[in-house]
């Protein structure tokens, strides 16, 4: 098999997990899809020299996803006519309300917060991917869940009961 059937593979097997931890991080449909694409296309570049992809394509997603977000242009939204938004099954007022609340926080502890909590990654795994230590990460975990609560204010007790 050739290193680009590889890839394609590859690609194909991780897009989704890849595109929902986009979209927890970015919050949006189309920068969650570009996100992903910009991630596929930087592993492509470095395919042949990647031991790990799993863990390659993990780490490069969260620091694209911080990159991107330190830029100018990242809060910018177009206008005009919305689509229409299809009501899925499950808690929507739960998903809503953290996907708000997850919004409010800094880049880096939205990150840390996604990867331990929705990718149900260890401190350890965490740390690794965005080149912390993990201390730092077991501090930032636990300051973003204050600001989360915070945030969340009296309808974090709300949340857990649904």
């Amino acid at each position: 098999m050739s290193a680009t059937e590889e890839f394609e593979e590859f690609a194909r097997a991780r897009l989704s997990q890849l595109y929902r931890t986009a979209w927890l991080l970015t919050g949006d449909r189309h920068h969650a899809e570009d996100l992903v694409q910009d991630t596929l296309a930087n592993l492509l570049k470095v395919w042949h020299r990647i031991e790990n992809p799993n863990a390659y394509a993990r780490t490069a997603l969260v620091r694209t996803y911080i990159s991107q977000r330190r830029r100018k242009s990242w809060g910018e939204r177009p206008t005009g006519v919305l689509p229409e938004v299809v009501e899925r099954a499950g808690d929507v007022e739960l998903r809503v309300a953290l996907q708000s609340a997850l919004g409010e926080l800094a880049p880096l502890d939205r990150a840390v917060l996604v990867l331990r909590f929705f990718e149900d990654r260890s401190v350890e795994q965490v740390a690794l991917d965005l080149g912390k230590k993990t201390s730092a990460i077991t501090t930032r975990t636990a300051r973003a869940l204050e600001r989360l609560r915070a945030v969340l204010g009296d309808g974090a007790d709300q949340l857990i009961a649904l």
